[in-house]
């Protein structure tokens, strides 16, 4: 069965705040995006303003230019797992090195546009391939659904490793990402935007249950 992951993408203090307060009550696991405006238009929080509760889960989904530059806060954080975009402008191997170093998974995020065959030797290497369906640095959009089809050539490359879906999923979608393969699928807007976001926490999980045509 895959996993509900909520997603928190903010550029302020105290709506982080208040999301976590919002997330408390059903979910452990979440994961945090972070954009430092030019691999994303959008600035988010930056990474030394992260916190999460004890005992949380917390996946730090990465989207900027310089990994190296946030590493050294983010092995001080300790997040369960961090992500890296294949399309950032560094080599992200030696940083892969330094997360498992220090017990945290490493993962690779791919763009619409990036082939998974084109960033082979990061997939090799890493505990969860994020495979990014919307439009960065925001929540609310559409999922591509073509993105699916990355999946299995993911596996070839890697066949042990955790495969992640951000972009797009809610009630109309979840389950088909599901069928395709996804073992985490992040959900932002349609947790942030419900009038009852445990009710939709708990809708969602039981949607991925459910057997029959996917329509």
């Amino acid at each position: 069965m895959a996993e509900i992951v909520p997603t928190i993408l903010t550029n302020d203090a105290e709506e982080y705040k208040k999301q976590i307060g919002v997330l408390q009550p059903f979910a452990k696991h979440i994961q945090v995006d972070i954009s430092d405006g030019t691999f994303a238009p959008s600035t988010t929080i930056p990474v030394n303003n992260v916190w999460w509760p004890e005992g949380w889960q917390v996946d730090l989904h990465m989207m900027v230019v310089r990994p190296s530059e946030h590493l050294p806060t983010i092995l001080q954080l300790k997040p369960s797992l961090c992500i890296f975009h294949a399309e950032a402008g560094e080599d992200l191997l030696p940083l892969f090195e330094q997360l498992k170093g220090a017990g945290i998974k490493a993962g690779v995020a791919l763009m619409p546009t990036t082939f998974p065959g084109g960033v082979k030797q990061y997939i090799e290497r890493a505990d969860h391939v994020l495979v990014f369906a919307g439009e960065i640095g925001k929540q609310g959009s559409q999922a591509d659904m073509l993105q699916t089809e990355k999946i299995p050539l993911i596996k070839e490359i890697n066949s042990d490793v955790e495969i992640g879906w951000d972009g797009g999923a809610n009630l109309r979608t979840v389950r088909a990402i599901y069928r395709a393969g996804a073992d985490i699928i992040n959900v932002g807007s349609a947790l942030s935007t419900a009038s009852d976001p445990s009710a939709m926490y708990e809708a969602l999980v039981a949607d991925l249950d459910k057997r029959g045509v996917v329509l």
